[in-house]
């Protein structure tokens, strides 16, 4: 290991003569060696200056990390997303002017760190060489809308927690940010007026989110989006995502886009969730051996199957030649008669029908959200409610392997056209617990298309899945049409978001008929050992 040399506020001009400030990290003994940049908003000492400043340059890198505009010394206002494309352009050029520059770069960092890795790597030219990224995709909008309805309690908790680090003592703010959401989303006031309860004072992205709602085409997101551009991205890119991750969906796609320009990166998913702290050590050791291999030739660190996944309930790590995995192949399993779930074809059935109240809307029990341990969790006192129809298969004679995409295609009735509707996926134990796996929702509207009868026929995507059913288990699946906080209550009547005021009752019918054959759609895969 290196000895490590520090220099602290390097100032960073911008074009619009702001000054941004990074410290750098340098091997001691070596001349101009590669070079990783890190740019962030959470700060650049601390935690992230022991773990990525000293951790990489002891093994002979130097690491440059910045502190993002409006935040910890860095001039300007904090414009969430908006400024990182220019403000990392900038960066770059001041890069090569400096003497210490050698011309060979990487870039790493988690989360809003991999997304302004994203903002520029199209851009950045063959210097660079790597990318390192970990739970987070070129693109946040979906997960803010997640299809099309409002991802509340993330949005609101990130929002507050650049409030909160943005004050005196803001490094407890992971921690306060949570309370502080979790009070203002049960405080019962409008959406429009809950960055006031959960930080004193309007916060102006959640704002922008509340404003801007789900359409992709915009204005504000084109200079946020940068999704259409990662299959331009030549540097040699690894990513390393969780099966309870928020971005989990977007940081596929972006994979999905590399393979399909002809790139070939690499993809690791494990258990964990957004903040957890065991994902810290493999995205630390995974970037170790790929800036060594494509900055300094030594690929003896790296695996030989691109993709490693850790399936759940077989408990094991296991290495792939690709995303999705080679072989599975899409299963149906029908909702049925007397909340049945099977793969046998569907029968005459009568709908199943539920109310759902938006006034105290259909809560949720765990899941994917960003500052909350998302790991599965009981369900049983969920299922237990009126406004949550639940299916459930027979007990499993063999175990059962789904590895990949997870939706569901259902076929639903409501008395207003504005509605939701969730699905999850959970896997039931012998002793009756009921672990949630995967979800997902729809915003349905009038300009959703429904049949003579009304009956729309909807798509919802789940999160993906690497897990092992098994035998003595049950496969099960929820209808809602609600997830409060973790989606924004749909008040049944298409006011904005932000708007207060009356909310309608949805009385919901799930059918599953030949006609209607409402099903989850499982990747299925055959078992090892």
């Amino acid at each position: 290991m290196r000895r490590v040399r520090l220099q602290r506020d390097l100032p960073v001009p911008m074009p619009d003569g702001v000054i941004l400030l990074a410290d750098r990290y340098a091997p001691e003994g070596v001349e101009r060696p590669p070079t990783i940049l890190v740019r962030s908003p959470y700060g650049r000492r601390g935690l992230f200056g022991w773990m990525y400043g000293r951790g990489f340059a002891r093994h002979g890198f130097q690491v440059v990390i910045q502190s993002c505009r409006g935040g910890f010394g860095s001039g300007g206002r904090l414009d969430p997303l908006g400024d990182e494309r220019d403000d990392g352009l900038a960066t770059l050029a001041w890069l090569r002017g400096q003497p210490w520059y050698g011309g060979s770069l990487a870039m790493f960092g988690p989360s809003y760190l991999g997304y302004t890795q994203w903002a520029v790597a199209a851009e950045a030219g063959p210097e660079l060489r790597a990318m390192a990224t970990q739970i987070t995709a070129s693109q946040f909008r979906d997960a803010a809308y997640v299809g099309g309805a409002f991802a509340l309690e993330s949005v609101l908790s990130w929002t507050t927690l650049t409030d909160v680090m943005s004050r005196r003592f803001g490094g407890t703010a992971v921690l306060t940010a949570p309370r502080l959401t979790r009070r203002a989303v049960l405080s019962g006031r409008p959406m429009a007026e809950l960055d006031l309860v959960s930080a004193g004072r309007p916060l102006r992205f959640y704002q922008d989110l509340l404003a801007h709602h789900a359409d992709p085409a915009a204005p504000y997101w084109d200079r946020r989006d940068f999704s259409p551009r990662v299959g331009e991205v030549h540097a040699a890119v690894t990513m390393l995502g969780g099966w309870y991750d928020v971005f989990l969906p977007w940081q596929l796609k972006d994979y999905l886009a590399m393979r399909a320009a002809g790139h070939r990166p690499y993809l690791t998913i494990g258990p964990w969730y957004h903040i957890d702290r065991r994902h810290g050590r493999p995205s630390m050791a995974e970037a170790l051996a790929w800036f060594r291999a494509h900055l300094m030739g030594d690929d003896s660190g790296l695996r030989e199957q691109p993709v490693r996944l850790y399936v759940t309930g077989a408990e094991e790590w296991r290495d792939y030649h690709d995303w999705p995995v080679p072989g599975v192949r899409t299963q149906r399993w029908h909702l049925r008669p007397r909340l049945g779930l099977g793969t046998g074809d569907p029968v005459e059935s009568e709908p199943d029908r539920f109310r759902y109240h938006p006034e105290h809307p259909t809560p949720v029990v765990g899941g994917p959200v960003l500052l909350a341990d998302s790991r599965p969790r009981d369900q049983r006192r969920l299922e237990a409610r009126r406004d949550v129809l639940v299916y459930s298969s027979s007990t499993l004679d063999a175990d059962v392997e789904m590895i990949g995409p997870v939706s569901a295609e259902l076929f639903v009735r409501s008395s207003t056209p504005y509605v939701d509707v969730v699905v999850r996926l959970c896997d039931v134990h012998p002793d009756g617990r009921s672990f949630n796996l995967a979800e997902g929702v729809r915003r349905l509207g009038p300009g959703d298309a429904a049949d003579a009868d009304g009956v729309r026929r909807v798509t919802v995507d789940l999160w993906p899945v690497g897990h092992r059913f098994r035998r003595g288990h049950r496969i099960r699946a929820h209808v809602a049409a609600g997830a409060y906080p973790t989606i924004a209550r749909n008040p049944g009547t298409g006011a904005p978001f932000a708007d207060g005021g009356p909310m309608v009752p949805a009385d919901v019918e799930v059918f599953h008929s030949p006609a209607h054959p409402s099903a989850v759609l499982l990747p299925l895969c055959a078992p090892r050992g």
